[in-house]
This record gives C-alpha cells, sequence and structure tokens, in this order.
C-alpha cells in the first residue's frame, strides 16, 4: 500500500470513528429513537452528507454502536472471570457482569437488546449480509466464545457438567436466560417488589437454579 494509500484509509477509519463517538454520545444523552442523523453530523463537525457516506441510514448507524456495545460487554467478561477459581465461577462472573452492564452502560445494554430484536432470517443464512450487519455478527459470536472457552474450562476442572451437549449451544441458552433476567428485573420490577421479592432476590435466585443445572 503506497503512502497516500495508507493516510487516505487512516483518514476514513478516523472520520468514521468521529461519527460512532458522536452518535454513541448523543445516544448515552437522549437515547436511540430522538436521534436524527443530522445532530450526529453536527456532533461529529461534518456534514450531513459525509455521514452518509459512511453509513446509509441510521440503522446502519445503530449497527456500529452494536458491535462497539458487544466489543465492550466481550472485554468486560473477559475481565469478570480472571482469576476465578473454576469454570462453574467464572459463568457466575460473566452472568453478573452482564446484569452491571445493563446498569453501569444502559444505552450500550438497549443497543444489544434492539439488535438482539431484529430479525435476520434468509439473508444470514446465506451469508448474503450488509457489511456492518456481518461486523456485528462476528463480534456477538466473540461475545458467545467467551462463554464456551469457559464452560470448557469448567468441564475440565469438574465443576461443569460433561453431558450439557455443544457448548457454544449452551452458551447461547445461558446467554438467552441472562437477558430474560434483566429483561424481567427492569420491566417488571414494580410488581416483583409489589409482590415482597427484592429485584436482587430475584435476580440472585435466578443465577443459583441455572448455577445448579451447570453443576455435575
Amino acid at each position: 500500500m503506497s503512502y497516500i494509500s495508507e493516510r487516505r484509509l487512516e483518514e476514513r477509519d478516523r472520520r468514521r470513528t468521529e461519527i460512532v463517538d458522536a452518535a454513541d454520545a448523543l445516544y448515552a444523552e437522549a437515547g436511540w429513537d430522538t436521534i436524527t442523523m443530522e445532530q450526529v453530523a453536527r456532533r461529529a463537525r461534518l456534514s450531513r452528507a459525509l455521514v452518509y457516506v459512511y453509513f446509509k441510514d441510521k440503522s446502519d448507524l445503530h449497527l456500529a454502536l452494536v458491535e462497539r456495545a458487544l466489543n465492550t460487554l466481550r472485554t468486560r467478561f473477559d475481565s469478570a472471570r480472571t482469576g476465578r477459581a473454576c469454570g462453574l465461577d467464572e459463568i457466575e462472573a460473566i452472568g453478573r457482569a452482564y446484569v452491571a452492564f445493563s446498569h453501569e452502560m444502559p444505552h450500550y445494554y438497549d443497543a444489544c437488546s434492539r439488535y438482539q430484536s431484529h430479525a435476520c432470517g434468509e439473508e444470514c443464512a446465506a451469508a448474503a449480509v450488509p457489511p456492518n450487519e456481518a461486523a456485528c455478527m462476528q463480534a456477538g459470536h466473540r461475545v458467545h466464545e467467551t462463554i464456551v472457552d469457559s464452560l470448557n474450562r469448567g468441564v475440565e476442572d469438574g465443576s461443569v457438567r460433561a453431558d450439557l451437549g455443544e457448548p457454544y449451544v449452551t452458551a447461547l441458552g445461558l446467554w438467552a436466560f441472562t437477558h430474560g433476567v434483566i429483561q424481567i428485573a427492569s420491566s417488571k420490577r414494580g410488581q416483583i417488589e409489589h409482590e415482597g421479592i427484592p429485584v436482587q432476590q430475584f435476580i440472585d435466585h435466578s443465577f443459583a437454579l441455572v448455577l445448579g443445572a451447570l453443576r455435575p
């Protein structure tokens, strides 16, 4: 690659990052539904036309934020499981890190939730996926592989049952379970507490149930 081509690529990457940074900040401040591409352009100090060069529409820009959120989540998972005594402890730490992520980075959690409710049918199976969506799928796969790694460690050290089947499928099930617990704890907090159950007790009990199912 020539020096000029390298500089152009660096400039393109820098501008793309500036756009995503601007959308990230606006998302955290006001939520996704209120944001416009014009606001993103103003925050990034770029023309609206230039923003559309990098992202075809608001949904395409959202995918870039989802990729960033998933990469952040994977980093938090890795940090949470570091130094744990066994694989099962890593699994619990990952689950609790997901709960913390939803509280501490709510706009990233919201971005992931919106993406997870986004339908991706035959076009995904056929690998005819737009670049930003493909990047999200890859980032999500890496998040799940982190869980798989802890499951495999648990099987090896005896803290996780060896008869659970395909580890990646188990990882998907754990992700779905934890995501559901977070959603219910958030959306039904008032009803849960009205019934005399502290939300944290609900979360802890849910974790105890799933961890019990993983033990030998």
